[in-house]
């Protein structure tokens, strides 16, 4: 199949998918979407293997591998949901809890690698620095797995916009160490310098640098914006930028999911403020929410798909059960340290700690990452592991966050000043 023929039933499919859930299942969208694709593609599996001679389950195997799933996410669509999803967090709601999602986004996803690895080369026999990069991959909250439930949940929006921004600043940082395990454990593979050193300056210019890039290009771009005032152009240079700024990143080797993020919390924050007529904001505010309800909708109806590229052996089927209560324990290290070191200096509701670490979905970029690996004796393992937690974490913590929001508090919030 060529591009334009994936796209294209990628899109109908996703219409399809969600029409069946509006008029039946009436899920959240996002939620909704993967239920059906992955309900759809068990019984094409069920069906294949009642009957055989059909080979139905072999072709559309053959046409998600083909699709490069890892690629697709990594390289194309990453970029413009990042910056979409940043672009309607606002910077004056992230000062108030900066402080927490710092330590969260760097000490956070260090304490949570560690715990997932560690648990997981004993629960396996795996590895450790193999077990460490599985727990790189996982330890993450996906912000397009979280925006898109927390888009539909009724959750206060002061906790949302601040579980969304964590989540968009600990997947850069998480993806930058998972390169460095990745570089560290298979040296002969895209390794970036020779050890811990090496490891360290990869980490700096992909972290750093993917910072400085998404302000510096944000700028820029706020300053040509603010010399035009028409909305159609407006809208274009901002996917412009997206679509430019993701590619210049993975050019210059620095992180681009980083730069995305720091792109659209500049424009939408300061350049919506500074630098847009009040019809500009609009145009580019709806134009984005678009672009980003297809792709969440294309996304969740690809990670449905992915059970193909999945072994589901009863073994990798335990591990990844496992898993998911492995990474909870983890998130919840993640989200308590921080929240615990913090006290003293800063007042927290009694909600705090179960709503960050119930909230905090994987998702697809997970699943791409565990794609990404070069090709070993473990990696099946890790995929499928993966599998398990993201779609166990997307489905039951995605459609029991707001039951527990409303349990533990009406509105509970992070720090105060």
């Amino acid at each position: 199949m060529t591009l334009l023929q994936i796209a294209s039933l990628l899109i109908v499919l996703a219409g399809v998918f969600g029409a069946i859930n509006y008029l039946f299942l009436k899920l959240p969208s996002a939620i909704g979407i993967l239920v059906v694709a992955l309900f759809a593609s068990l019984m094409v599996i069920v069906t294949d293997a009642l009957f055989p001679a059909l080979t139905v389950e072999e072709s559309i195997r053959a046409q998600v591998l083909e699709l490069e799933f890892s690629e697709a996410l990594l390289e194309g669509m990453l970029g413009l949901l990042l910056f979409a999803g940043a672009l309607h967090v606002k910077l004056s709601d992230l000062r108030k809890a900066w402080l927490l999602i710092l330590l969260m986004a760097t000490m956070g996803i260090a304490v949570s690698t560690l715990i997932v690895g560690v648990a997981f080369s004993w629960i396996t026999g795996m590895p450790i620095m193999i077990a460490l990069i599985f727990g790189a991959l996982i330890s993450p909250t996906d912000p397009v797995a979280v925006l898109g439930v927390l888009r539909d949940a009724d959750l206060p929006k002061s906790l949302e916009t601040k579980i969304a921004g964590e989540s968009l600043f600990n997947d850069g940082v998480g993806y930058v160490v998972f390169l460095v395990l990745v570089g560290l454990a298979f040296p002969s593979g895209d390794a970036h310098g020779a050890g811990l050193s090496g490891a360290a300056t990869l980490f700096v210019q992909e972290a750093l640098g993917g910072a400085v890039l998404g302000i510096v290009l944000g700028w820029l771009t706020f300053r040509v914006m603010r010399l035009i005032d028409d909305y159609a152009l407006e809208v274009l240079i901002t996917l412009g930028l997206a679509f430019g700024g993701y590619e210049l990143a993975v050019w210059l080797h620095v992180s681009a999911p980083i730069m995305a993020v720091c792109a659209g919390l500049f424009i939408g924050d300061i350049g919506a403020k500074h630098g847009m007529s009040e019809e500009t904001r609009q145009y580019v505010d709806a134009f984005w929410k678009l672009v980003d309800e297809i792709l969440n909708a294309v996304l969740f109806l690809m990670i449905g798909f992915e059970v193909f590229a999945v072994a589901f052996k009863t073994d990798f089927a335990l591990a990844g059960l496992m898993a998911i209560v492995v990474s909870l324990v983890a998130r919840l290290a993640a989200v308590s340290i921080p929240v615990l070191m913090l006290r003293p200096f800063q007042s927290f509701s009694t909600g705090v700690i179960p709503i960050m670490t119930w909230g905090g979905l994987k998702g697809g970029i997970s699943v791409a990452l565990a794609l990404s690996l070069p090709e070993n004796e473990w990696k099946p393992l890790i995929l499928t592991a993966t599998y398990i937690v993201v779609i166990f974490s997307i489905i039951v913590q995605g459609l029991t966050i707001t039951r527990l929001a409303d349990r533990v508090g009406p509105t509970p919030e992070l720090p105060h000043d």
